[in-house]
């Protein structure tokens, strides 16, 4: 895996998307399964209901969302897992339903992957 992107799911699908990986534990509104056109479904690494929550898409609560999922990421044992499904992929994007395209789960766990 060369090249990680985020993408929303409601965005328009592209052919350079390549492997495209839902990461959200809930299945977004209004979507179909043949108009979303992924590869895999993520809910196992994406945050916690609790921490979602918590979250609620208010750009005040971001760093502490952003500590909160990190920490469940390094603890997280499907990582693993998951780096395995996608380790062969020369690009992979991460597909969120978030409104906010800089403040989102796809957005750190990119960074966390990134980083490992």
């Amino acid at each position: 895996m060369k090249n990680i992107k985020i993408k929303r799911i409601y965005d328009t699908y592209e052919k350079s998307d390549g492997y495209r990986v839902l990461v959200d534990r809930l299945w977004p509104r209004g979507m179909t399964k043949a108009k979303a056109r992924l590869d895999l479904w993520a809910k196992e690494i994406a945050p916690s209901a609790e921490i979602r929550k918590e979250f609620g898409h208010k750009d005040s609560k971001w760093e502490s969302f952003k500590t909160a999922y990190l920490k469940e990421l390094k603890n997280n044992p499907q990582v693993a897992g998951f780096m395995k499904n996608i380790q062969d992929q020369e690009t992979v994007t991460l597909i969120y339903a978030a409104k906010s395209e800089k403040h989102n789960n796809a957005a750190v766990l990119r960074e966390y992957l990134i980083g490992l």
